[in-house]
């Protein structure tokens, strides 16, 4: 499956439950969710097994890339997974696992078939943008004190 996969971990100096927050808390999430430079439009975001999660991404460019995903599972604090609908496709799991006072964030992207994940890799730039993504969320928790 490795070659199926997107992998990203990131650790972060702050309490597994505020990281948790800062993913499923839609005014939180907007402040980071995406690469550098992209802004987020929420839509809709019921985090809840079946729930929908609706939002745009505005790119640095002008370009406004629409997402639908459908979450799956929720396990506070520990993990979320969601389908992402919309173009790629794929099954995120992301997990947080506390480490000296702090929380590791992993995110696996899993596609159909390695074809699928070269193509993310390649036209939308996944794992930079994953590796922003979580540079992101590191920023927002490090620097917003405890919202």
């Amino acid at each position: 499956m490795p070659d199926r996969e997107i992998v990203t971990t990131h650790d972060i100096a702050a309490p597994r439950p505020r990281v948790f927050a800062a993913w499923t808390d839609p005014a939180q999430l907007v402040r980071w969710w995406g690469p550098n430079g992209f802004s987020t439009t929420m839509q809709e975001m019921d985090v809840r097994p079946g729930g929908a999660w609706q939002f745009i991404m505005h790119g640095p460019d002008g370009v406004d890339y629409r997402n639908r995903s459908v979450f799956e599972e929720i396990v506070e604090p520990e993990r979320i997974v969601f389908s992402h609908l919309s173009g790629p496709a794929f099954r995120m799991t992301t997990t947080f696992d506390e480490r000296d006072g702090g929380t590791t964030v992993t995110m696996r992207m899993a596609f159909e078939t390695a074809k699928e994940r070269d193509q993310a890799v390649k036209v939308f730039g996944a794992v930079e943008g994953a590796k922003q993504t979580l540079a992101r969320l590191e920023h927002h928790l490090t620097t917003t004190g405890k919202s």
